[in-house]
């Protein structure tokens, strides 16, 4: 019996918050590609946690752009996480196909980890009132 995905929105936070500890573990074993492609999954989850407790209906995308453009529906204050989610959204890409050379650097990384972490933030206080 396949598995299915959650709809409940902490358990895709919790996940979110996870990814960025993966994101600190990669940079400090010096691989920003793969800390790249965990931010980008940080805030796809985060995304989608937000999206959820508004009731929207589960989707399969990575696009965080796309994702940004309808959580903005709900809160027009994330988009101020616009240039971020662009710039994420390719680390994605870079980790998963080889046909990207060019990589993720690291301070740009770091940079998207900063912003990364403020969209957990203000996921986690629009969904549980935490802002932790």
């Amino acid at each position: 019996m396949p598995l299915e995905e959650s709809l409940i929105p902490a358990d895709w936070l919790r996940i979110a918050e996870k990814d960025l500890l993966r994101v600190e573990r990669a940079l400090r074993d010096a691989d920003p590609e793969a800390a790249g492609f965990w931010l980008q999954q940080s805030v796809e989850k985060s995304l989608k946690a937000f999206l959820l407790s508004k009731g929207w209906k589960l989707k399969r995308i990575h696009d965080l752009e796309a994702l940004l453009d309808d959580a903005l529906d709900y809160d027009p204050l994330l988009e101020k996480f616009r240039d971020a989610c662009d710039q994420i959204s390719d680390y994605y890409l870079v980790e998963r196909y080889p046909a990207f050379i060019q990589g993720a650097n690291e301070a740009d990384v770091q940079t998207g980890l900063e912003s990364a972490r403020a969209l957990v933030a203000h996921v986690r206080n629009a969904i549980t009132g935490d802002a932790k």
